[in-house]
């Protein structure tokens, strides 16, 4: 967890499983640790932690079933996180007055 990051902890601990399961660390069928276990690794809340489980079952990635914990379902669709993170970039941009335009021409700088 970045604390400079000013995304609130529960976004970030959901960028964090869903990297996981992007990455392959977590297949679909396997099951997530407790939410516990998972707030000791990621130095968050337990609550903090089951509000990100939450989000990533309405985005259909994970199961949650009583008595056997929290599954994965699927992969995340590569593309659609990447468009949420543009998003948020550009939100974030806005923020601080400036235009979709700028942060195009920085990427274009970024090419060379």
């Amino acid at each position: 967890m970045d604390l400079h990051d000013q995304r609130p902890l529960h976004e970030q601990a959901a960028d964090a499983i869903r990297r996981a399961i992007t990455d392959g660390e977590v297949s679909p069928g396997d099951r997530l640790p407790p939410a516990r276990d998972l707030a000791v690794a990621l130095q968050i809340n337990p609550n903090t932690v089951l509000r990100a489980l939450r989000e990533l079952r309405e985005e259909g990635l994970l199961e949650f079933r009583r008595g056997r914990g929290v599954t994965v379902l699927r992969r995340p669709d590569a593309k659609a996180a990447l468009q949420r993170k543009v998003g948020e970039l550009l939100a974030e941009a806005e923020r601080h007055g400036y235009r979709p335009d700028d942060v195009i021409e920085w990427i274009r700088q970024g090419e060379r």
